[in-house]
């Protein structure tokens, strides 16, 4: 199985069944084992391979453990400690990890929560595990840049070298990704000053400044979106979406304002990220292809067989509060607002059940 198919089992596990995994114990069973095995491709069950509670009698604490190691010949080369799902991946929090990564030949250390996945190595000094991941993994909203570096360490395609090589560039690139993020999103004075010296040669009083945070911010927002749908055009067919004005139907939960014409349509990256979810959820009870997505003005409609009296959901992201809209039965549409796009999830079941419905 493909690890992108594999990750979106897991993540609707995570779903559906994050809120019962309270303890470690429970998570390492529903999510850190299955990802072990079905992502990495390792066997489980051969301690050759995957050593549960994995001790050393060198530099360690009396009765401390890893929860797991993954050999390779015998030797160790990932050390995977487990929190429980919710709790935040605190790097003060994973002593006994630090300790082992110095005393084995692990070059890879895995901190996880089974929805996040922080993978560290050790690029700041040799034999001591970094303080920063080179690699972060969120089961729930994957980087698809990540996936060619996961893919590197599974058992299939073990290549340590290509892995550690790709590493400092990976673990820099995430922190500038981030630093660009936050300036993006809340622009520091330096960030401002040298952006409005492009545009205007008068002196930046206190005013202005702040005039021209209040630009930056704008201006940020209005060019990845701009990025975005640039890029989008011509992956949107691949994608199964499409934008022309929908056929005449009788279809109830139609309105008029679905039949506005390409022009007035503005796809966004997060109607697309909201609709590959779908399709994540959806994928459990039909092939992937014949979940389909059509763009309207008012709302993102998603559709079993690309046929609008096969509703299964609505997007509804076009205003600051966002909402999902479930269609039931008799065709009417429940709109139920959501913070963020990942909350998608939390609606699996009657996704589910609407893709059965006309499956």
């Amino acid at each position: 199985m493909p690890i992108e198919d594999a990750i979106k089992e897991l993540a609707t596990k995570v779903t559906d069944h994050g809120r019962a995994l309270l303890t470690e114990e429970a998570t390492k069973t529903a999510v850190v084992l299955p990802f072990i095995a079905r992502v990495l491709g390792y066997d489980v069950f051969d301690p050759s391979e995957v050593l549960p509670e994995f001790t050393s009698d060198i530099g360690t604490k009396k009765g401390e453990k890893v929860d797991f190691a993954i050999l390779r010949g015998g030797d160790v080369q990932m050390l995977i400690e487990c929190k429980p799902i919710g709790a935040p991946l605190d790097i003060n929090h994973a002593s006994q990890l630090f300790r082992y990564f110095h005393v084995t030949n692990a070059r890879i250390g895995v901190l996880t929560n089974g929805q996040y996945w922080h993978f560290f190595t050790d690029l700041d000094q040799p034999n001591k595990m970094d303080q920063h991941p080179f690699l972060r993994l969120n089961l729930l909203d994957v980087d698809p840049y990540a996936l060619p570096e996961l893919q590197k360490m599974t058992k299939s395609t073990f290549d340590l070298d290509s892995v550690l090589s790709a590493a400092e560039e990976l673990k820099y690139v995430s922190g500038v990704k981030q630093a660009i993020d936050q300036l993006f999103a809340s622009p520091t004075e330096e960030f401002v000053r040298l952006l409005a010296a492009k545009v205007y040669d008068r002196p930046l009083t206190a005013k202005m400044r702040e005039f021209f945070t209040g630009v930056t911010v704008k201006a940020s927002k209005q060019w990845i979106t701009e990025q975005v749908n640039t890029r989008l055009k011509t992956a949107l067919q691949g994608q199964g979406v499409s934008m022309p004005a929908p056929a005449a139907t009788s279809d109830p939960v139609e309105d008029s304002e679905g039949d506005e014409g390409p022009k007035d349509i503005e796809t966004t990256f997060e109607e697309i990220e909201g609709f590959n979810i779908v399709r994540a959820i959806a994928v459990s009870d039909v092939p992937v292809e014949r979940v389909a997505a059509r763009d309207t003005k008012s709302y993102f409609g998603i559709l079993l067989d690309d046929n609008n009296r096969k509703p299964i959901c609505r997007l509804h992201f076009n205003r600051k509060q966002k909402f999902i809209g479930i269609v039931g039965e008799d065709k009417s549409e429940t709109r139920i607002p959501i913070d963020k796009i990942s909350d998608i999830y939390h609606h699996a079941d009657a996704i589910r059940e609407a893709v059965r419905r006309f499956a």
